[in-house]
């Protein structure tokens, strides 16, 4: 709900933030301006959203002009329950469009879209292919798949050209193999960084310097001084994005993983797609069986714990932003509240991100998480592993 409102406001040049944002959703989830039995009246919205969002007097024309231009009441309508036939979802015809037309495609909103399906869900009866309304394959209608819509519901299929902002597909995903020999000792050199080295447990290394003193004292008798081994006691909770764009990662995720397990003793990790919700899971042959309610996780570890994030962070903003966002199931709250929650409950945090640094810019999600992770995110590079590390050793 008013994610593409959020978007005009941007469009107009207003500085407003993903964090004001969400302050305006728990306003209006607080009934702030009327009860919860009565629909608040468009000027109490007006002056809510603009107290929340514009922080200097300068912008109350843009936001003005932005606000008329776009408000209106929405409602989310769709049922995510229904079973789409898989024979209208075979793919026969591919259609390949031209740049010009492409251009010409207006795409949906969020609300339009979750509407519209609704009703095309109460009205096909049969299978469609190449055409641009019914759910179908090819063409450019803004639900199926094989085809081309700027912005649309992919249900079923492969991804093709990732300008879908909700994917209605069960998938299944394979874990990173941690025992992967990697090709350069580079990424476990740029983890060492992060290290605090103590003596824990029983006394099983000769402590060599100590047995030397302990006998000299001893007048040459000899008496031999034993010592817990020496091991990185920095204590780390990974937690990784799998399926979806990172299947184009996994080699180098999985060098990342080797490493890592190879690095620190104390480590606990979890999968999520795209944006972390509230559950996550440890076994992606049966994460729906196997669920971690992430408030588990949250009070499970200590602030003392290391948190590092690996994911391309390339997905729909909606997956972010907007609740029943999720490519998966409809999502109670925005992804953005639980990355929130992450990264307030352990203050040593960082992103690595597989994407090339140079793509960063023209990715709008990107944008978003790097936001929300306070800039906090580094390339899966030798140098962006250090610079990390060195983040999370301070």
């Amino acid at each position: 709900m008013l994610i593409d409102f959020f978007y005009t406001l941007r469009a107009a040049k207003l500085p407003v933030s993903v964090r004001e944002y969400l302050t305006l959703l728990e306003a209006l989830q607080a009934n702030v301006v009327g009860p919860a039995s009565e629909a608040c009246s468009m000027d109490d919205f007006y002056h809510l959203a603009r107290t929340v969002l514009v922080k200097d007097e300068k912008h109350f024309d843009k936001f003005d002009k932005a606000f008329g231009a776009y408000f209106k009441g929405v409602e989310m309508l769709t049922d995510f329950t229904k079973e789409v036939p898989l024979d209208w979802l075979d793919k026969i015809l591919q259609k390949e469009l031209t740049p010009e037309q492409k251009a010409a495609i207006e795409k949906m909103g969020w609300d339009e879209l979750m509407e519209t399906l609704k009703k095309r869900l109460e009205e096909q009866k049969e299978r469609h292919e190449g055409g641009n309304k019914w759910i179908g394959t090819g063409g450019t209608s803004p639900f199926g798949n094989g085809g081309y819509n700027p912005q649309g519901i992919r249900i079923g299929g492969k991804g093709g050209n990732k300008s879908a902002v909700k994917v209605w597909d069960q998938r299944a995903y394979k874990d990173y193999d941690d025992s992967q020999e990697l090709g350069t000792r580079n990424i476990k050199v740029a983890l060492r960084r992060l290290r605090r080295f103590a003596r824990e447990g029983s006394h099983d290394e000769l402590d060599l310097d100590g047995t030397i003193r302990k006998t000299a004292a001893n007048a040459g008798y000899l008496d031999i001084l034993m010592r817990p081994e020496r091991h990185n006691n920095v204590k780390v909770l990974l937690l990784m994005d799998v399926g979806g764009t990172m299947d184009e990662h996994i080699a180098r995720v999985e060098e990342m993983f080797s490493a890592v397990k190879a690095e620190f003793k104390h480590l606990d990790f979890y999968y999520f797609h795209n944006c972390v919700y509230d559950f996550m899971w440890k076994n992606n042959k049966r994460r729906y069986a196997e669920k971690f309610p992430t408030w588990d996780i949250l009070r499970k570890y200590n602030k003392d714990y290391k948190l590092i994030f690996i994911g391309d962070a390339t997905m729909s903003p909606y997956e972010i932003l907007q609740p029943g966002g999720s490519v998966e199931y409809n999502n109670e709250e925005a992804g953005a509240e639980w990355l929130q929650r992450l990264t307030h409950t352990f203050p040593k945090y960082a992103w690595i991100n597989p994407e090339p640094q140079g793509v960063w810019q023209y990715r709008q999600s990107i944008a978003i998480v790097q936001q929300l992770m306070s800039q906090r995110m580094f390339p899966l590079t030798l140098k962006g592993l250090e610079d990390a590390m060195r983040l999370l050793s301070k």
